[in-house]
């Protein structure tokens, strides 16, 4: 059954550059200030989205693009210092990756482009050369950890190379940490900022959501050592974890900025793939059906016999028409009528989110020899292909209580608020920037427009260059009112945008 997913058309992939628009608009005559602020140390603190990751990874010329950049060049037109960042001078491809002794890292592959030739996002056809034991042993100015959670930046070892194999460490963190068991604040304010920004506990919601909610809710659990990588992180453990990180940072009195974490449905992860992408014709949808005419069945009975409602019956019905239609899943909510022979299938409405890896494993075969074996179909997508509906709620009650203990604990403390969660979200219906231009979080749909205006990278986490700059434009908006100051705003426009290869 083929993918109905549309890609990026190749004929518009050709028509987008990836270097900036336009010259820098900053005017060297023009009046800038930093207000009651001191930017002459900047510090940002945080995870993926502080260190510039994009497209799958950290690479060179993508770095340079991180938020945190952006704006201490920014900074430097109202006295703002040096911004140093973890250096990325070995990545000679410039594709980023990680190699362990010589052998490339699992789970840490080369950055995604666009193959033109495939009209696919893909990772880059070259061989890493960032060596992680090549240690810096060197605090940075960005101290931004892919991956990090709130309760990593505090805890030693992160940087440790020998708790690799144990999972306990980061490789990001382990190439500059400047001991064994320095943890990431400890490294941050060694430095002694005079301004930070910390934006940290998207990782506390988003490893659970992006796994399709394979992993365990841990609210009201505080022992983070009985975690694991994709379980959400209680919410008194992030308060009391946020709280240190701000106690830290503020000192030696620095002022600063933090900002709120966004809902997972904003970003093209899970917005992408549709609940329906599953094409039947009538003959096929009554074949389908009538391999499901026993489960019907089985739902029938337990109903009649007071095993579940009519109504939840009805909900775990398997039912294709000829069209477009939903796929089937296995939900691990419904109620358990395992011990009467009936699974917990259930198909997809509109209110769940596939999560975009799926758009390459719907319709492919589970047995090659068995046509009718088609997963989503004849054979239910698993737990981790879809963030279902009681799931999604899990991850929006955990994030609503990790935002209001962000607010209160920056307002307690005087700092500049950047309401991201906002801000992202109003990609989904379009942000107009200063310049005029809409920016949107959709780049799948196969039209060039897509291409040009997406603020997000391949991986359909985190921003491209250009949702970097959107950010940056949005923290120095908040740091201006906050402090009084006159720092030169961000525009979009001048950074780029999808990076596109010939082929790969």
């Amino acid at each position: 059954m083929k993918n109905n997913i549309k890609y990026l058309a190749v004929l518009a992939l050709g028509l987008f550059a990836c270097e900036p628009e336009f010259d820098n608009p900053i005017e060297e005559s023009g009046t800038y200030s930093s207000g009651s602020a001191n930017l002459s140390t900047y510090v940002a603190v945080g995870n993926s989205l502080t260190a510039g990751y994009m497209d799958g990874t950290v690479f060179r010329s993508g770095q340079q693009n991180s938020f945190p950049n952006i704006m201490a060049a920014q900074f430097a037109y109202a006295g703002g210092g040096e911004f140093t960042q973890p250096s990325y001078e070995d990545d000679v491809n410039n594709a980023g990756g990680f190699l362990l002794q010589g052998n490339p890292l699992p789970g840490f592959g080369t950055r995604l482009v666009i193959d033109a030739s495939q009209g696919r996002p893909e990772n880059l056809n070259v061989t890493s050369t960032v060596e992680v034991s090549n240690l810096q042993a060197t605090a940075y100015n960005n101290m931004g950890v892919p991956g990090a959670k709130s309760f990593h930046l505090g805890a030693p070892g992160y940087g440790n190379i020998a708790n690799l194999a144990i999972g306990a460490a980061n490789p990001y963190f382990v190439r500059h940490a400047t001991s064994p068991n320095a943890t990431v604040i400890e490294d941050a304010v060694s430095l002694n900022p005079t301004f930070f920004s910390l934006w940290i506990g998207n990782n506390d919601i988003l490893s659970f959501a992006t796994s399709g909610g394979a992993g365990v809710n841990q609210t009201g659990n505080p022992n983070v050592l009985s975690y694991g990588q994709n379980d959400i992180t209680d919410p008194g453990v992030f308060a009391f974890t946020y709280q240190s990180l701000v106690d830290a940072l503020t000192a030696n009195g620095a002022k600063g900025v933090v900002a709120t974490l966004p809902d997972v449905t904003s970003i093209p992860y899970f917005t992408t793939v549709p609940y329906n992408p599953i094409p039947m014709d009538a003959q096929t949808a009554a074949f389908v059906n009538n391999a499901y005419a026993a489960y019907n069945g089985g739902l029938q009975f337990a109903a009649a016999n007071n095993l579940i409602t009519a109504e939840e019956a009805a909900q775990r019905t398997i039912q294709f028409t000829a069209g477009q239609n939903a796929v089937v899943i296995v939900d691990e909510d419904l109620t358990n009528l395992n011990g009467f022979g009936i699974p917990s299938y259930r198909m997809t409405t509109a209110d769940d989110l596939l999560i975009l890896p799926s758009s390459g494993f719907i319709g492919t075969l589970a047995n090659p020899a068995d046509p009718t074996s088609v997963n989503g179909v004849g054979v239910p997508l698993a737990d981790n292909w879809v963030l279902t509906t009681t799931e999604i709620q899990m991850v929006r009650t955990a994030r609503t209580a990790y935002n209001n203990a962000i607010v209160s604990i920056a307002q307690a403390n005087d700092l500049a608020i950047a309401d991201m969660a906002t801000k992202l979200e109003e990609l989904v219906s379009g942000l107009r920037t200063s310049d005029g231009q809409i920016y949107t979080n959709n780049y799948f749909n196969g039209s060039s427009d897509a291409v040009a205006t997406a603020v997000f990278s391949l991986d359909g986490v985190h921003p491209n260059a250009r949702g970097y700059a959107i950010v940056a434009d949005e923290f120095i908006r908040v740091i201006n009112e906050k402090y009084g100051a006159e720092i030169p705003r961000v525009t979009a426009g001048y950074y780029p945008g999808v990076t596109i290869v010939p082929t790969n």
